[in-house]
């Protein structure tokens, strides 16, 4: 770890969320709480979704409609969490590699 602390707080930062960012972004864990809704009607379920549907990757688009999907996002729950996740444990592994650089 003291290797990683060599580098300086921004490349750190960057280095650390490339490496949380890809696997949430190209695998379909489901992490964070979502809604779908289904149909015209507009009927939601609360959901796990991933961040990889948001751009494109784990489902494909003719499923969708199969199953009558027509729109899904995070909840303020699940925008938090992926917050937490791609830029607060970052953010904290820089800081701390700031405040081991000023000593």
């Amino acid at each position: 770890m003291k290797t990683l602390y060599k580098l300086g707080p921004l490349k750190l930062f960057l280095i650390v969320f490339f490496i949380i960012s890809i696997p949430l972004f190209v695998f379909p864990i489901n992490l964070f709480s979502g809604i779908i809704v289904f149909g015209k009607l507009g009927i939601e379920k609360e959901v796990p979704l991933s961040l990889s549907y948001f751009v494109g990757l784990g489902y494909d688009p003719s499923d969708l409609i199969s199953m009558g999907i027509t729109d899904f996002y995070l909840t303020w729950k699940g925008k938090i969490v992926a917050f937490i996740f791609l830029i607060g444990v970052p953010g904290i592994l820089a800081y701390s590699d700031y405040l081991f650089q000023k000593k």
